[in-house]
This record gives structure tokens, sequence and C-alpha cells, in this order.
């Protein structure tokens, strides 16, 4: 195990199962003041998925595509907020959890590269994956649980109008290519892996 993998080891979700739910719901309740925030829940849900997809495939070719897809997922996901919602987490007076939510994503994004490199089947890439899974599913619960409930409180109406659009923008973009707010608009909206 690497000093990375340690390091993920040692920030592997303390919360339950019921605790992320419950805090999930909560989120989902408040969304209707923040339209961003229900496009955030949609993708965590949909990145939720794509991990299953991951461990649930039989082959290396099918871990693989599983791979790439939660990659893409993730990296769009990632791009969107790093490049709207934590700044406006800053601006909110929360610069503490803008710079952990940076530093987190970079770290999962590491570990997605160096699983790029391995044997999809082998018990080394399943231990790093989930090493990779528990960590995303920490830094989402604090998303859920407090950083985003904040902003929400925090932040007036029409940042959240403004947050909302552009997070779209900037998660259609990667997706599909997408560069303006009226071509986002046409654009197919991403629902998850088949």
């Amino acid at each position: 195990m690497s000093i990375l993998d340690k390091i993920v080891a040692a920030v592997t979700p303390p919360e339950t199962d019921y605790e992320r739910q419950e805090a999930r719901d909560i989120a989902r309740r408040k969304a209707d003041k923040a339209p961003w925030l229900r496009m955030v829940l949609d993708h965590h849900e949909q990145i939720d998925g794509a991990f299953e997809q991951v461990k649930a495939s039989s082959s290396a070719g099918q871990r693989l595509v599983a791979l790439r897809q939660l990659t893409e997922l993730l990296t769009a996901h990632s791009i969107a907020e790093e490049g709207v919602i934590y700044p406006a987490l800053s601006d909110n007076g929360e610069t503490g959890h803008a710079t952990m939510a940076y530093t987190e994503q970079s770290a999962a994004k590491m570990q997605i590269g160096l699983l790029a490199h391995m044997d999809p089947m082998s018990q080394d890439f399943m231990d790093k994956f989930g090493h990779l899974e528990g960590a995303v599913k920490h830094h989402v619960y604090q998303e859920e649980s407090k950083w985003f409930i904040d902003l929400i409180d925090d932040a007036p109406q029409a940042d959240h109008d403004w947050i909302s659009e552009r997070y779209a923008e900037e998660f259609n973009r990667y997706m599909h290519g997408v560069n303006d707010a009226e071509e986002v608009l046409d654009a197919p909206q991403y629902t998850g892996i088949n």
C-alpha cells in the first residue's frame, strides 16, 4: 500500500450508509432554493451508480469501460464544482472547505490515473478502487451534509441562479463539448451510466 493509499484509507468515511442517505435527503429538500444543488445531487447519484458498475464488471474489458465512464463523469463533475461552486463557497466565508474540497478531488484524480495502469481484475486494483470509492463517498457526504447546505443558507438567491447556470454550462461543456449557455440549454443532459 502506497503512502497515498494510506492517506486515502485514513479518511475513509466514518459515516454510515444511513447517515449518507439522511444527509442526501435533507439536501434534496433544500434544493428547491438552489437548482444547482439538484444537479449536483443527481450527479452524485450517477457517480454512486458508476462505482457500482465498475465493481459489477465481470471481465477486464467491461471493467475498463466502466472505469472510463466513471472517470468521465467524475472529471466533468469536479470541473464544474471547482470552477463554480468552490469559488462560491470561498466567497461566502468557507475558504477552508473550498480548499479541502479541491485537495480531495485532486487526490481522487491521481488515484483514477493510477488505476488506469493496473490489472483491472487484480486484488490490488480492487483495493485501490475501494479506497477511492470510500474517499469519494466521504467527500460527497461533507458536501451534502454541511458545505453545500451552508452555501444555500448563506448565499443570496441571485448567486444560486448564477451558480446553477454556470454549473450546468461547465458540466455539459466537458461531457458534450458545449461552449456557451444557449448550447447548454439545447444539449442532451447527462443522465447516468447505462
